[in-house]
């Protein structure tokens, strides 16, 4: 839960990056709104404020699962701005996750050294179902990575903290839609 200090944060995602209106999302879903990763995750203003929020979490999860973290990782597009500023704030190197491999130079789906056993968390921006953020894990658990938790800047509160759970991470979110004054 976002505490006082990150609610004016919580206000200031909304205020550029809500959007009102028929919206379909990745998950196929049609929604009366839509969270606008990129008019977040292109502030400066903005990712300088996320970039502690996140350090604090990876550091309760840490806790929590009795881990520490070797590496961020964040999928594209949208994830890459994030892990970045989490990562000059923590000092942890990031790993940026493809869509797919890309079929020149070294095909690689991700960029960034990843030694078999490091324990990653993966940073996504608006999780919905978690598809994408979990398409991402095996991605990086295809290259020998142990990714043990998915942070998310905003839950839609639509299934992803379940399914990402499921799938046997831990799951955790800055925000959820409620605290960006989303109540549909």
């Amino acid at each position: 839960m976002p505490t006082a200090a990150t609610s004016p944060l919580a206000r200031q995602i909304a205020d550029v990056a809500l959007l009102r209106g028929s919206f379909t999302l990745r998950s196929g879903r049609t929604s009366s709104y839509y969270l606008d990763k990129y008019l977040f995750s292109t502030r400066p203003e903005l990712l300088r404020q996320l970039a502690p929020l996140f350090a604090q979490r990876l550091r309760t999860v840490e806790t929590r699962l009795g881990v520490t973290f070797a590496r961020l990782a964040g999928a594209e597009l949208g994830g890459i701005p994030l892990v970045t500023a989490a990562s000059l704030e923590t000092g942890l190197p990031c790993i940026f996750v493809r869509n797919k491999k890309k079929d020149y130079g070294t095909a690689k789906q991700s960029e960034g050294a990843i030694n078999p056993g490091d324990i990653v968390a993966l940073l996504e921006d608006v999780a919905t179902t978690g598809g994408q953020a979990l398409e991402a894990v095996a991605s990086l658990r295809e290259a020998g990575a142990d990714v043990r938790a998915v942070i998310a800047t905003i839950d839609r509160l639509e299934g992803a903290r379940e399914n990402v759970e499921k799938a046997g991470l831990a799951f955790e979110a800055l925000f959820t839609k409620r605290d960006l004054g989303v109540d549909e």
